[in-house]
């Protein structure tokens, strides 16, 4: 037999050393390996899942490493501007001194941060203006200094006298076409200056030695640019036979002449050279506005009204000739006038169809040929008006001996001014401006009243003529005491329900005012339209608060004292009545005029304009929004006033009448059959009292004149506000006379107080509505004796009262009232 073969040896697990196990892995392998059962059975086991796992682990962290290498080339790429942020900061930190702490090194990166990074931002900040405020100078050099060199310097000869206006005028005196070539160039180099200068303005507006320094070196070229433009292009005009001849004959006698229009005339090499020379002009001219607009808005300088220069040039020569007759028509102004609106008319279509079309040109939207010449011409005339005219007035105007001339002078000359500026704004508004007004001119130069805009003493002295002639006027009617005749013809009856329709009021007439309140209210609105021409606000407010504001307050005088002159006399008071009812119509019709007025849009800006600057202020009671409004206010309460006294008038009346009726306890409680003799007959069933009989027929009487002297409003008030007195006088004289009522007592009262409602039939369908405490005073005396009792005994609780006279219908009497007369009330066995 083989011998066995030896067995396998047995595979053991190798163990590290104790010595080389870390206590946590000891502890791992005493936790899964107590026994050594447990090194044969489970130690394969265990050793796969460890191997497993090891793999995994080593798998995820190669995933890891990846991804991060990826992050960190991606910061990197995002980071340059980081590192070298960092790098320029170690290498400052390098070169400063050792710290010995942490904190000590901390402290001086925070230094650095917060104090030498901001210096050196600052810095590099105004090196950046340095350079930029340089590279603008030089810019600006250049620009200038071209341009300089073209107008000023050429050869050495200019270099020695540098702004000499020989230089230019002999560098363009070779042909026209050449001088307006050079002249383009030259305003083509200086709005190209303006261009830089505008940017300057924007965005370094704390450049302005800069800016001052540009504009003197431009300002001096344009002081020898323009001139000499000016100069060849009215020898231009010279030579087209501009100004015309003025026939001043003709104008003389009144006959029609029309004028040669040179404009009209020019035809080939003429007319493009004028064409020529009126663009460059207009093109200059664009220029300055763009320089002066600038300049307005950084330097604060006053704006300068624009003048078309073109169209100046026109006017100058025509106004040198015009000044010459002139001087001949001081105390005949309308001559001058005439010649001066015959002139415009006559060249305007020249204007329009010769020069309009060069504007468009030019691209000056927003200029009219048409405009600036009628504007041209007024200025031409205001001028010549304040040296030669009205300066005069005004120094004659101080002499007392001359007052009245001048005032005749005055008076004469305003009115052709006025007329004359409504025809020339008439040739003006006959062009339509479909988009917007014109920017260039405004309204002062429309009208020759604006010498008075600047010359307050003048206007002062206006007004003070206006408002004496006007009173003047007025007085002269005054003196006629028919003018105070009130119109009765008109409609005067009161439709019942209609009263709405019957209060809108227009006419005179219908507000029944004497006729001296239509004239009043034609001078007050004379004065107003003379000054309508007037182009500031300001002036005109004043104007118009100094002449006819104050015209209507010495009117409203007038009406006040004839009014206070007035008596009321119980025997004889037709008269007055119909005197008060005169003053009160006409202010009536005035306050609804000046309303009228005021509702309009002018008068609405006047009185914006007032406000705001705080001309007359804020006053207590006065409608801001109403020019006339402290007037209007004024007449209201004239109008209160005498109604009230009016009122009274006829309540007292009323009173003194019917004293013995309302006093006579014993009248009202006796019986039927003892008083029949005290009574007299009237058209109705029941008879009236003889002693109210004259109190009803005074009051009857009274309104029926009031209403056919007084306007329809007044008078609806008037008569509401009469039988509301009526109403609380009878029945507070019942309650404190203490007068007992029988039953025929009862029946003779309401008879009378029937009467007296048929007094307010004519006015109202129900006149017993407006004498509610009469009505309700009939009811308590009518009520049967239970009612009466019941009515006493329950309203005596204070806290059912009221709802208890409600109940009844008594709203108007207090409850001692209807406790008196049902107390009064004796009840027949």
């Amino acid at each position: 037999m083989e011998p066995p073969s030896p067995a396998q040896p047995p595979q053991y697990l190798v163990l590290p050393r104790q010595s080389e196990l870390s206590s946590g892995q000891i502890e791992f392998l005493n936790q899964h390996l107590r026994t050594h059962e447990d090194l044969s059975s489970k130690a394969p086991l265990l050793l796969t899942d460890l191997t497993d796992n090891f793999a995994d682990l080593e798998a995820n962290i190669l995933n890891l490493q990846r991804n991060l290498m990826k992050r960190t080339v991606s910061w990197i790429c995002r980071s340059f501007g980081a590192k070298s942020s960092l790098a320029n900061l170690n290498f400052k930190l390098e070169n400063l001194s050792l710290q010995t702490s942490h904190y000590g090194i901390c402290s001086k990166i925070q230094k650095v941060l917060c104090e030498e990074l901001t210096q050196l931002a600052k810095c590099l900040k105004r090196i950046e203006n340095i350079r930029e405020y340089v590279d603008t100078a030089l810019q600006l050099e250049a620009l200038v200094g071209d341009l300089e060199d073209a107008i000023y310097s050429v050869g050495d000869c200019y270099a020695r006298n540098m702004f000499s206006t020989k230089i230019f005028t002999s560098l363009i005196s070779t042909d026209f076409e050449t001088k307006q070539e050079r002249l383009l160039r030259a305003i083509k180099g200086m709005n190209n200056i303006e261009d830089v200068l505008v940017d300057v303005v924007k965005f370094h507006p704390q450049w302005s030695h800069l800016l001052e320094s540009v504009d003197i070196r431009v300002d001096k070229i344009l002081a020898i640019v323009r001139p000499q433009i000016l100069a060849d292009h009215r020898a231009l005009l010279g030579s087209l036979g501009w100004p015309p001849k003025l026939l001043t004959l003709k104008v003389d006698s009144g006959e029609s002449a029309s004028f040669p229009n040179p404009l009209v005339l020019m035809e080939g090499e003429k007319r493009k050279y004028y064409s020529q020379s009126f663009l460059g002009l207009c093109t200059l001219q664009h220029l300055q506005t763009r320089r002066e607009d600038r300049q307005h808005n950084i330097f604060g300088r006053k704006e300068c009204f624009m003048k078309f220069w073109a169209i100046d040039e026109l006017v100058s020569p025509i106004a040198s000739r015009m000044e010459h007759h002139f001087s001949k028509w001081a105390e005949q102004p309308e001559f001058m006038f005439a010649l001066v609106y015959k002139i415009t008319r006559d060249f305007i279509v020249g204007v329009d169809d010769v020069l309009q079309p060069l504007i468009d040109r030019a691209r000056l939207t927003s200029y009219s040929a048409r405009e600036a010449w009628v504007s041209a011409m007024v200025q031409m005339l205001s001028g010549f008006l304040a040296r030669g005219v009205v300066s005069v007035l005004a120094e004659r105007y101080k002499e007392k001996h001359m007052k009245s001339e001048v005032i005749s002078s005055w008076l004469h000359l305003i009115d052709h001014a006025v007329a004359f500026d409504k025809r020339m704004q008439l040739l003006v508004s006959s062009e339509i401006h479909f988009f917007e007004e014109s920017k260039s001119y405004d309204s002062r130069c429309l009208s020759v009243l604006m010498i008075f805009c600047d010359r307050p003493d003048w206007l002062k002295i206006w007004t003070k003529i206006e408002l004496k002639d006007a009173w003047k006027r007025l007085k002269l009617e005054l003196k006629d005491e028919r003018v105070w005749s009130i119109d009765k013809n008109s409609r005067t009856d009161f439709p019942i329900g209609a009263e709405t329709v019957q209060f809108l009021l227009a006419t005179r007439e219908d507000y029944k005012a004497p006729l001296v309140t239509e004239s009043a209210l034609k001078i007050t609105w004379e004065m107003i339209e003379r000054c309508g021409t007037l182009p500031a606000v300001l002036p005109r407010v004043r104007f118009i608060r100094s002449t006819s504001a104050r015209f209507l307050w010495h009117f409203l005088n007038v009406l006040a004292l004839r009014c206070k002159n007035t008596e009321f006399l119980l025997d004889n008071s037709n008269d007055a009545l119909i005197k008060v009812c005169g003053s009160i119509n006409a202010a009536r019709y005035i306050e609804s005029k000046l309303q009228e007025w005021s509702d309009d849009v002018n008068f609405l800006e006047l009185r914006i304009a007032e406000r705001d600057l705080e001309i007359n202020g804020n006053h207590d009671g006065v409608d801001n929004n109403s020019f006339f409004g402290e007037e209007v206010k004024s007449l209201l309460e004239l109008n209160t006033n005498w109604l009230m006294d009016i009122i009274s008038f006829l309540l007292h009346q009323f009173e003194e009448l019917s004293w013995e009726y309302l006093q006579n306890k014993g009248y009202f409680k006796q019986q039927q059959e003892n008083f029949t003799s005290n009574s007299i007959p009237a058209n109705m069933e029941l008879s009236v009292s003889i002693d109210i009989v004259e109190a009803l027929d005074a009051i009857k009487t009274q309104l029926d004149l009031l209403k056919l002297n007084l306007n329809k409003k007044d008078f609806l008030d008037l008569w509401r506000s009469v039988a509301d007195g009526l109403d609380q006088f009878i029945v507070s004289s019942i309650s404190t006379s203490d007068i007992q009522f029988s039953s025929w007592g009862i029946n003779q009262f309401e008879a009378d107080m029937q009467k007296l409602f048929l007094v307010f039939q004519p006015y109202c369908a129900r006149p017993e509505a407006f004498l509610p405490c009469i009505k309700e005073t009939l009811k308590l005396l009518t009520m049967c004796e239970a009612e009466a009792n019941y009515l006493q005994v329950v309203a005596s609780n204070d806290e059912n009262r009221t709802k208890c006279l409600r109940s009844f219908g008594i709203l108007h009497l207090s409850f001692d009232q209807v406790d008196k007369i049902l107390r009064n009330r004796k009840f027949e066995t």
